[in-house]
């Protein structure tokens, strides 16, 4: 069965409680919180996640970036704070942690004919996929690969680019794809099929629309991508994502209205 989560940044609110309260209000069955910080905020966040019935469905490690740096200060940086953020997702229960190995552009040199900077990284990436997925394994939550339009990368842009790093790893179980719909609408040429070819690794989806609108503001075909799920009887997280409105009371009506469209959809 489908589980449809909301990140906590796009619910208004002055406390995790009154956030919860509304994604509860609203349907949602789980709250997808940011991982900067978040070892300061864990008993509040589990003591409403409880009293609001609603699960942690993952963790977002958001900008953060470092992983495939050519310093090796801002690689252990970006490192422990993916430890944390697996600490973090133990304690909440939650199943996946979102992360994109680099934003904007590399820091690599080019030791061509060595090796390029985009060889050097995917190395890098490798190894850190190693180390990690034992660590991984052992927390009981999944490490999902978040490829972001070049707008936003230089290094991955593509499911196709993922699945590569899933098989390096010999497609361990909890190393995993995440795949962000706003994304792939600027990269993909075939979406629905891109979609398709590799839901088997995606633990979750992120449901933004063009120009990381919320759902039903960019024209995304969401009526066919519900259906190709279904299709699959695909069984991971979708997480509405998206712009905020400025208003707090104009979000929480246009929340509900995106959640009964996602509903019309077959998405929730």
């Amino acid at each position: 069965m489908t589980k449809i989560a909301i990140r906590e940044a796009l619910l208004p609110g002055e406390t995790v409680h009154t956030r919860l309260a509304l994604a509860r209000e609203l349907g949602f069955a789980g709250v997808e919180f940011a991982a900067d910080q978040l070892d300061e905020r864990i008993d509040a966040i589990d003591e409403a996640l409880r009293a609001h019935y609603l699960a942690a469905s993952g963790l977002n490690m958001g900008e953060a970036d470092g992983w495939v740096s050519a310093e090796r200060a801002r690689r252990q940086t970006a490192n422990n704070r993916l430890r944390e953020a697996l600490a973090c997702a133990l304690d909440l229960e939650a199943d996946y942690v979102t992360f994109a190995p680099q934003i904007g552009a590399s820091d690599m040199p080019d030791l061509t004919p060595f090796a390029s900077p985009m060889d050097l990284q995917k190395e890098l990436l490798i190894w850190l996929l190693r180390g990690f997925s034992d660590l991984a394994d052992a927390m009981d939550t999944k490490l999902a690969l978040l490829p972001l339009n070049s707008g936003k990368t230089a290094f991955l842009t593509r499911l196709e680019q993922a699945e590569l790093f899933c098989r390096a790893v010999d497609h361990h179980p909890k190393i995993s794809i995440a795949a962000s719909a706003g994304d792939m609408a600027l990269e993909e040429t075939d979406l629905l099929g891109c979609l398709d070819s590799h839901l088997e690794r995606i633990s979750v989806i992120y449901l933004a629309d063009r120009s990381m609108r919320l759902p039903a503001r960019g024209g995304l075909p969401f009526p066919e991508i519900g259906k190709a799920l279904r299709k699959r009887d695909y069984r991971g997280w979708l997480v509405i994502d998206g712009r905020p409105s400025d208003s707090e009371r104009g979000l929480s009506v246009e929340l509900a209205g995106c959640l009964a469209y996602l509903r019309e959809c077959g998405l929730a």
